[in-house]
């Protein structure tokens, strides 16, 4: 079965920190961009950060730049969200994606230009004292 599973998430209090882990069963990630969304209640998804197939290429939105890191270890089969200083407003469902090819820079997996191939299930961040 082709899936992406997604760890990590919890409840933290503002200042804290989490790390998604973002797992691919059944595929190889080598060759796939892949990007973090979040979607918090009555909002759009929106694309948080992505990293290209290779590595070399990343992408973050402007609330999160200097707090969260994407990498990737592809060995491990799995890519990485590192939180640093949450705050409340970072509170949501937190979903990977996957798209496939070498070509997708960062930015463009992050503005959806094509709909990924696949999706997680979502794991909950909760940001509270």
């Amino acid at each position: 079965q082709l899936q992406l599973v997604e760890s990590g998430g919890g409840l933290v209090q503002p200042g804290g920190s989490l790390r998604l882990s973002c797992a691919a069963s059944g595929f190889t990630l080598d060759y796939y961009a892949i990007g973090w969304f979040r979607q918090a209640p009555g909002q759009e998804r929106e694309g948080v950060s992505c990293i290209s197939s290779s590595g070399g290429s990343t992408n973050y939105a402007d609330s999160v730049k200097g707090r969260f890191t994407i990498s990737r270890d592809n060995a491990k089969n799995t890519v990485y969200l590192q939180m640093n200083s949450l705050k409340p407003d970072d509170t949501a469902i937190y979903y990977c994606a996957a798209s496939r090819g070498r070509g997708i820079s960062g930015q463009r997996m992050c503005a959806m230009s094509s709909p990924p191939d696949y999706w997680g299930q979502g794991t909950q961040v909760t940001v509270s004292s």
